[in-house]
């Protein structure tokens, strides 16, 4: 032995040993000869207690043979010798009963964090939420897989990643549908992040899009007047749908949730199930109601409308039911020669803004807008001013003397 190491054993024998006895060899990658019919593996040794020895312990797989191509699978079993070594050197010891083992378990894959979620989410979300996160869930889940990550670890996806996706969405859609969707990718790596799947929702550091909304406008009387003919000559079904809409302002969706037992007669009542609230009760006016047809013979949990008309079963999505009868109001649009600009809302805006002018007619602007408040179903005064303002409820008279 020269001096120096001498030396070195006998001042620094902690060190010595530190050099010539190390505990664990560093992991080592075994790929087959990059044979993906092989299985890969990572192994390494640890110093024995009782014999002293480096000995070999057990292959560990961790699920990188479920990668089907050399690439991915490289990826793979590099990011898992990785963590093995900084398993090790975080002082694990195979030799000790109080130290967790390094399991030959499966990773969580892509395909299980997007199952674990969407099963989690269709027990906590209606109906109509829920469907759309699976559309824009499965959306991504089909972007990821054709870029190569079906079978990563969950924790492989990157915030540069979800960028590139939504960026493709912006390209495709709209600045919106980019944030709704941004949205919706939030909520699944929250539910991973609450069940230690990944360890921080990195969505939340993606910036929100500034988006102006195309709103609605409301329909001149003209316009009202073409309309009602059409649908009185032609789909007198429709009409009753957007009767309910411009006569009790309810939402195009709140209209395909009712069924007959929401509608009572006899007590001139509409109960609505209104999105994440309790179900709301709204009086039925004379003027809907005698529009009404006859209800009492029809099954109380049936549907007020369908596409067979009254009174049906109808099993799909409230998102369908929604888009439905917007496709059929369409027809009435392209006829009429309508823009996009009007829809099925146009009209909950347009009999909203009629009844307003009415009202403030003998009231002031404060007893007006608390009468239609209550007609509405606005909780605030603040949320109905907002609303009033966003469709141009409430203009000035003519100041055209001001100018003279």
């Amino acid at each position: 032995m020269s001096k120096i190491l001498l030396h070195l054993s006998l001042a620094y024998p902690n060190a010595y040993e530190l050099i010539h006895k190390k505990k664990f060899s560093d992991p080592k990658i075994y790929n087959a000869s990059e044979n993906i019919l092989k299985r890969w593996y990572v192994y390494y040794s640890f110093r024995n207690p009782t014999t002293d020895k480096l000995e070999r312990q057990t292959p560990i797989y961790a699920g990188v043979n479920l990668f089907k191509n050399v690439k991915e699978r490289k990826k793979a079993i590099l990011i898992l010798c990785k963590a093995i070594t900084e398993i090790l050197e975080d002082g694990y010891n195979p030799y000790e009963e109080n130290n967790l083992e390094i399991e030959e378990a499966k990773i969580f894959t892509i395909n299980d964090a997007f199952d674990f979620v969407l099963e989690h989410k269709k027990r906590t979300l209606r109906d109509s939420s829920f469907a759309d996160f699976k559309v824009r869930i499965n959306s991504f889940k089909k972007w990821l897989i054709d870029k190569g990550f079906e079978n990563r670890d969950i924790n492989s996806i990157t915030k540069k990643i979800v960028m590139d996706f939504l960026n493709g969405v912006l390209t495709r859609t709209s600045p919106k549908n980019r944030n709704n969707t941004r949205s919706m990718l939030s909520m699944f790596f929250q539910t991973l992040t609450d069940n230690d799947f990944v360890k921080d929702n990195f969505i939340k550091k993606i910036n929100v899009l500034n988006s102006t909304p195309k709103r609605n406008k409301t329909y001149t009387s003209k316009q009202e007047v073409d309309i009602l003919e059409y649908l009185i000559e032609n789909d007198t079904l429709l009409l009753l749908f957007i009767q309910f809409i411009s006569y009790n302002h309810l939402r195009p969706v709140e209209v395909v949730r009712l069924k007959v037992k929401d509608i009572n007669i006899a007590d001139k009542l509409i109960f609505v199930r209104a999105k994440n609230k309790a179900v709301k009760m709204k009086i039925l006016p004379e003027i809907l109601l005698k529009e009404m047809p006859e209800l009492d013979k029809l099954d109380p949990e049936t549907y007020l409308f369908t596409p067979k008309g009254i009174g049906f079963e109808w099993e799909t999505s409230e998102m369908s039911k929604r888009a439905y009868f917007g496709e059929r109001f369409r027809k009435v649009k392209d006829s009429l020669k309508l823009g996009e600009e009007y829809g099925l809302y146009s009209f909950r805006h347009t009999f909203i803004t009629k009844l307003y002018k009415e009202i403030i007619k003998n009231s002031t602007p404060f007893e007006a807008k608390s009468k239609l408040m209550l007609i509405t179903g606005h909780t605030t005064m603040t949320a109905l001013e907002k609303y009033l303002r966003d469709i141009d409820a409430e203009l000035p008279e003519d100041y055209s003397n001001l100018l003279q």
